[in-house]
């Protein structure tokens, strides 16, 4: 090797080490800087707003002592923070980082309902897409699709958010559709059309769109013949058939009411199971 060289490989070694040295004294000095505070970040959007808010994270950390800001950035628990605020229930996601200038990022993601769900016990709660729950209040009154039915560990009204999000990215079946039910007998799925009068039998949920297809055909070629409160059940829970029952009872009250802020003034969810009457008209597509 020639003396440039050689001159050029010291040089290198002693800008490697320059750096290190720097890199590791800006590190030590980094941890031994007081935490900054905290820079919390709610990403609200129209499905989840309200539901947290700055002020409320605040207090949290505060209830569980970990406004930290007395402490070295470093020695701020981040996971633990972010553990916290991912338990929860109006929160769908927490993220917590510490930022260069060693304030705490504290980035949240309010729960997202996708349902609101009566139970036949009187409870009333909102679902995300995994099935967590949120407490109805009248804070968090939302226009989302309603469940009801009778739901417990073996039974969670998570399954039906399927159907529900089809419902709901479908025109006409968002329009026309007031609550998904469960029997809590048979534990068929019931869907109660905002046309009053009758109740669509689903079965379960295996071949959904097939099932929707079969009533909405049924809509267009035989009701407006035979009337909107000639049948109160129109069950497609059968491959390839619409099976649908003549009434024969007066016309029950809608299922659930609700006043103008949202909460139910009567429940009767089982008025609306009728009775399959003998009289059945067969109709195929």
């Amino acid at each position: 090797m020639t003396k440039k060289g050689v001159i050029r490989c010291l040089m290198a070694i002693l800008l490697a080490a320059y750096i290190g040295v720097a890199v590791m004294m800006a590190n030590q000095q980094s941890a031994r800087d007081k935490c900054r505070g905290f820079d919390i970040r709610i990403l609200q959007n129209d499905g989840s707003r309200d539901f947290v808010t700055q002020a409320e994270v605040r207090r949290l950390l505060k209830e569980w002592a970990l406004d930290q800001t007395d402490r070295p950035a470093s020695a701020v628990d981040l996971q633990k923070i972010e553990d916290r605020l991912s338990g929860v229930v109006n929160i769908e996601d927490a993220m917590v980082e510490r930022m260069p200038d060693n304030t705490i990022r504290l980035t949240v993601t309010p729960m997202i309902p996708v349902a609101r769900v009566f139970d036949f016990k009187g409870n009333s709660y909102y679902i995300n897409r995994d099935g967590k729950r949120l407490t109805a209040n009248a804070r968090y009154h939302l226009d989302v699709p309603v469940i009801s039915g009778n739901f417990d560990e073996a039974h969670s009204p998570a399954e039906l958010i399927p159907l529900v999000e089809h419902l709901h990215s479908d025109p006409d079946w968002n329009a026309i559709t007031s609550q998904v039910m469960v029997d809590p007998h048979t534990r068929d799925i019931i869907l109660v059309p905002l046309i009053r009068g009758h109740v669509v039998n689903l079965g379960d949920t295996a071949g959904i769109p097939g099932k929707l297809t079969r009533v909405m055909a049924m809509y267009r070629k035989v009701m407006p013949i035979k009337g909107w409160e000639f049948y109160d059940t129109i069950s497609v829970k059968w491959a390839g058939q619409v099976v649908a029952s003549r009434r024969v009872k007066s016309i029950p009250e809608p299922a659930v009411k609700f006043d103008q802020e949202g909460d139910i003034e009567e429940e009767d969810i089982n008025s609306m199971l009728v009775a399959t009457d003998t009289d059945t008209t067969a109709v195929s597509h």
